[in-house]
């Protein structure tokens, strides 16, 4: 029900303002893998404006000082054995689970023919395993739980296309989209919104570090590749990690209840399918 005076308390304190007011996350609690840099930080931050406490899984080591919403663990994701444990610790310390969100992610680069075998395994297993492991673990306790979920996984607009010298990648992303519509599926009986999220290209130490690599196996210079990259995008720019987590919280919120199995492009217009 539509409350004046909360609306009015909320935009004089907190910076998104209306938006923290209709997206309100009180009392949720979310898991964030790979939450600690880039679109994963973002989305952190964005889940705490408005409300949620968030239990944070990463390879970096936990910052020196947490907000007091967060509970931080430091591991790897892929690893199976870990996984119920730290689902089970965040349930132990805020009480609850409501909301996933598989945003870890890592990149190699190299044309198909020189792909090496260990590169194709780490890129599926941290892209795409990992998803599938967290998504098993969170979407058991949320029929334990009974009260519904949201799981979002973060994508990419290479889970719809295919891209040059990304084979290990766009492969593992378009597992991501498959596996959220099998999960949409099956869950939706439980009240359980599984959707994935299709960035295009976002501004973060990864694609540095893309363009770097990529121009080297091109001829080309990483400052060459980012005016290619932004001569791709129709809206004229490429995207913050903040415009990542808008439409994440909006996920995560009662205002997607009627959408689950979609992959919704976040792409300047890049991808339109």
């Amino acid at each position: 029900m539509f409350n004046l005076l909360k609306m009015i308390e909320l935009v004089g304190k907190k910076k998104w303002g209306i938006l923290m007011y209709v997206m309100d996350l009180t009392g949720k609690v979310a898991i964030v893998t790979g939450g600690a840099r880039g679109i994963g930080k973002a989305i952190v931050n964005a889940l705490l404006e408005c409300g949620a406490q968030v239990a944070v899984i990463d390879l970096a080591p936990s910052p020196e000082s947490l907000h007091e919403k967060i509970l931080y663990f430091q591991a790897d994701i892929t690893e199976s054995s870990i996984v119920n444990g730290y689902v089970d610790q965040t349930v132990k310390h805020f009480g609850r689970l409501d909301i996933l969100v598989n945003n870890a992610g890592i990149s190699s680069m190299d044309y198909v023919v020189d792909i090496k075998e260990e590169d194709w395994d780490r890129v599926l297993d941290v892209n795409a395993k990992s998803v599938y492991l967290w998504s098993q673990a969170v979407a058991q306790y949320l029929i334990k739980q009974g009260q519904g979920g949201k799981i979002i996984n973060i994508a990419s607009q290479a889970g719809k296309n295919g891209y040059r010298l990304m084979g290990s990648y766009v492969a593992s992303k378009h597992a991501v989209m498959g596996f959220t519509k099998v999960m949409a599926l099956e869950l939706a009986k439980h009240a359980i919104n599984v959707n994935a999220v299709c960035p295009g290209i976002v501004e973060t130490d990864m694609k540095r570090s893309e363009r770097v690599i990529g121009g080297q196996l091109r001829g080309l210079n990483a400052h060459a590749i980012e005016m290619e990259d932004i001569s791709q995008v129709p809206l004229g720019r490429t995207a913050k990690p903040e415009d990542v987590a808008n439409v994440v919280i909006f996920l995560t919120s009662r205002f997607s209840d009627y959408m689950t199995g979609q992959g919704v492009n976040v792409t300047g217009g890049m991808t339109m399918s």
